[in-house]
């Protein structure tokens, strides 16, 4: 269970952080969390090798081949050309072991399907992991996610409001909405996109969703709770004057790391929407979902001017 700080009154409100960057394995993170549940399953069905997808800075595949690496089992990981500079992030999956294949975007899909075909001939027995820990284990770690939410408000006496987070490949937000359908809570789960605009983004974590509900829920629900907000996406590791700026702050005034590529544009945007919605009075929760390796490539390129 990750811990909740509270960070004392923020634009009226109350202002709370998940702190998901401090699941203690390998700097922690929602991808930690999908982890665990994953290779639960690759544990007890004895596959012997994993294959994913990620960018040359994806937490999923730092963790996936930290995970690997202390089984001693195999990883290969395929990623995208336009998406390989080299980050903290490669750096460690260099170090556990991990053999990256980059190709460019367009050839993601048969390489994964060639090397898995490959591994299998070689009379090996491979998991394919969907990058971002995307489906319905991903989902299911989002939903205990919310149930543990729900035990720290009874231990803090408190009741969330709004709840916010960085919305990437859509599971976590996807867990979080139907941790909520099935709770029946009454609360704003507000996902701030990082990369995808409306309404495709949105319509991914639908997808999932819905996927995972299997008919446990209305369709007027479902399309109620989820709020998918791509009112700042600048692309995957994009970065300008106000997330930088807001990585200061943060960090300065809370001692909390947040990154470029995720968690600062999600405070950012959940600070845009407080002061759209006008919203006051309020306890908000902030999910920290992690990616401090890529704090330090922020930290590098803010002393660096870039």
């Amino acid at each position: 269970m990750t811990i909740i700080q509270n960070l004392g009154e923020c634009e009226n409100n109350n202002l709370y952080v998940k702190r998901e960057d401090l699941i203690p394995f390998s700097f922690g993170g929602n991808k930690a969390r999908k982890a665990e549940l994953f290779f639960r399953k690759i544990d007890s069905d004895e596959y012997d090798c994993v294959v994913t997808y990620g960018s040359g800075s994806s937490n999923h595949c730092r963790i996936v081949a930290n995970e690997c690496c202390r089984r001693e089992i195999p990883c290969f990981i395929i990623s995208p050309q336009e998406a390989s500079k080299r980050t903290f992030n490669s750096q460690m999956m260099e170090l556990l072991g991990a053999e990256t294949l980059t190709v460019p975007v367009s050839e993601v899909h048969d390489t994964i399907e060639r090397k898995l075909a490959v591994l299998t001939r070689a009379g090996k027995k491979p998991y394919f992991i969907p990058g971002g820990g995307h489906g319905n284990i991903g989902t299911e770690a989002y939903v205990q996610c919310y149930r543990e939410i729900q035990k720290q408000e009874q231990t803090l006496a408190t009741y969330f409001d709004y709840i916010f987070f960085a919305s990437g490949t859509g599971t976590t937000q996807a867990g979080l909405v139907c941790g909520q359908l099935l709770a029946s809570d009454d609360r704003q789960i507000i996902g701030i996109s990082i990369a995808r605009k409306n309404p495709r983004g949105r319509d991914i974590v639908l997808d999932s969703v819905k996927e995972y509900m299997e008919g446990r829920a209305t369709e007027e629900r479902i399309q109620a709770a989820t709020i998918f907000v791509d009112d700042y996406t600048s692309g995957y590791g994009k970065d300008d004057r106000r997330v930088t700026n807001t990585i200061e702050d943060v960090l300065k005034q809370y001692g909390i790391p947040l990154d470029a590529t995720y968690t600062g544009k999600a405070f950012i945007g959940m600070q845009q929407y407080i002061e759209r919605e006008q919203i006051s009075g309020k306890n908000i929760l902030f999910i920290h979902t992690g990616g401090t390796p890529l704090f330090f490539d922020s930290l590098k390129e803010m002393s660096e001017g870039i």
